[in-house]
């Protein structure tokens, strides 16, 4: 018998508490992803307080994500070559040290390698929490902790953006990454006292690939780079854009083909062999497109549409995480009763009917209809993150689980990007579609167009405009009108597009097997 195999049939638990163990490093991967969205709304203050520009500012973001997207795929090598505790405890004290260099940072040549240094030690700390997750918890148990992780998952990001306009707001874009540093503290002692590595980690070694690392770089580098930066460079229509594409196409299909043949791959593609594993990786990667794209549209909607400050349009979002808490524990109760897959369905069913609901935008919306929007659409999230985790490692060999972690967030988190660019870029050119198709209303031989004009002309008369320029004045409104009319039908497809997105998965989760909470197989 193999040490792998003996390692297997050791009787392993935790000396601490699971639950102390899964709030503990639930915390760490929470100040992490709060990161990747914190910073979007300081961009402005960063530039001026580093005399950048704001598309030059924008690469403080670039080169996180890149960093994260990169290390998120190879952690899984990096835990077993280091250890996984002391790998999770590296990147945890690192991740806080580099937050202090970057609200230090003097330059913006300094803020950018030191974001590129914080999303590296960063991209380990999230896979390394479902890692550790995964072995501290019998399969029976792990649905309600991954309840926990997606209190994190989903509330960060809704929470990223109102506090970072907030900080910025009443203090400084510094005090975005001090934030950082008692939390980090808190976290690296307790992860210290509390997380051990089970047997079977001990015993894992491995050389360095430096192909597949090379290729995977290459690829994941360049994809993120095309996502971030794409729609301010207008995409295929730019040649730095297009090179990124060709790259990130030669580096991903690369470093597929290579670690299939390779004898000891950085990353071991064998758990694509596991269905459930394969099929909930689809999953997550529509669940994280959706998540952080209806993230990202509300806010821009609501302050470029209807003039909210970043504080009240983060505010539309927080309802949502609330009610993402209330609903997980309910899930968890069904997932007990009902099959896991019936369950992920129905959440997508839900997401695809909230998104269709929230297409019917109009000019003058007000607030609470957004925060019912935005409810709908999280409301479906709390059936489908627990699940589809619980269900995704349901099956899967012990001694893959560093490399499904890795893998299974780097899908939630890639896609999750590739949803924020597709939005961002259908906003821009919908706009234009809408306003080409509205165009031909608002011209002078269409009767409701000058009896508009009229109206606001004697409006305008009567507040005491000069009668030579209340005509221009008239028309002048009447562009913007029509200008916002666009935008706003163009967020409309946004939303429509994700439900369509949404319904289109539902059959795919039947292609998971027919398992309870409980992990044990329906026949």
């Amino acid at each position: 018998m193999s040490a792998v195999d003996q390692t297997r049939e050791v009787p392993w638990q935790p000396r601490h508490s699971p639950w102390a163990i899964a709030i503990v490093v639930t915390l760490a991967a929470f100040m992490e992803i709060l990161d990747t969205t914190i910073v979007n709304v300081a961009l402005p203050h960063i530039a001026g307080s580093l005399s950048a520009s704001n598309d030059e500012a924008s690469w403080a973001l670039t080169s996180y994500l890149v960093a994260n997207g990169i290390v998120l795929t190879i952690s899984g090598w990096l835990s077993a070559v280091i250890g996984r505790k002391r790998y999770f405890l590296i990147c945890l004290s690192m991740f806080t040290v580099c937050s202090i260099l970057c609200g230090i940072a003097n330059s913006l040549s300094q803020l950018i390698v030191f974001r590129l240094l914080q999303g590296f030690f960063g991209g380990g700390l999230q896979p390394g929490q479902q890692s550790i997750i995964l072995d501290t918890f019998p399969p029976e148990k792990r649905g309600a902790a991954f309840g926990v992780t997606a209190i994190a998952t989903v509330v960060a990001p809704v929470l990223g953006p109102t506090l970072g306009g907030y900080i910025t707001d009443t203090y400084n874009w510094r005090w975005i990454f001090f934030a950082n540093l008692p939390v980090g503290i808190i976290a690296v002692f307790f992860v210290w006292v509390l997380v051990e590595d089970p047997p079977w980690h001990a015993k894992i070694s491995r050389h360095v690939d430096y192909i597949g690392l090379s290729l995977i770089t290459l690829g994941i580098g360049c994809l993120q780079v095309m996502m971030d930066r794409g729609e301010d460079l207008d995409w295929l229509g730019s040649t730095f854009i297009r090179i990124m594409a060709i790259l990130a196409i030669l580096g991903i299909l690369g470093a597929i083909g290579w670690l299939l043949i390779a004898k000891k791959p950085i990353v071991d593609l064998d758990v694509f062999k596991d269905k459930n594993f394969a099929m909930g990786s689809v999953c997550i990667g529509a669940t994280g497109a959706v998540l952080y794209s209806g993230a990202v549209v509300i806010p821009l909607f609501t302050q470029s549409i209807l003039g909210y400050t970043a504080t009240w349009a983060g505010l539309i979002l927080s309802p949502g995480g609330i009610a993402v808490i209330l609903l997980i524990p309910v899930v968890g109760q069904l997932m007990r009763v009902i099959q896991t897959r019936i369950i992920i369905a129905a959440g997508f069913f839900i997401m695809g009917c909230a998104f269709v609901y929230s297409s019917k935008l109009a000019v003058n919306i007000d607030f609470k209809t957004l925060v019912m929007m935005r409810s709908a659409q999280t409301a479906g999230l709390a059936f489908l993150f627990v699940p589809i985790s619980t269900i995704a490692y349901a099956t899967l060999p012990r001694e893959l689980s560093g490399d499904a972690t890795a893998l299974f967030t780097m899908f939630r988190n890639v896609f999750g990007s590739i949803g924020i660019s597709i939005s961002n870029a259908m906003i821009t050119e919908r706009t234009q579609i809408h306003q080409s198709y509205l165009a031909r209303w608002v011209n002078p031989f269409h009767q409701p167009y000058n009896e508009l004009i009229a109206r606001s002309e004697r409006t305008l008369t009567a507040m005491g405009r000069a009668a030579s320029a209340v005509h221009d004045i008239a028309v002048g409104q009447a562009y913007q009108a029509f200008r916002v009319q666009a935008a706003v039908l163009a967020y409309s497809d946004v939303f429509l597009l994700a439900g369509v997105v949404a319904f289109a998965v539902v059959p795919f989760c039947f292609f998971l097997s027919g398992t309870k909470g409980s992990g044990g197989a329906v026949h």
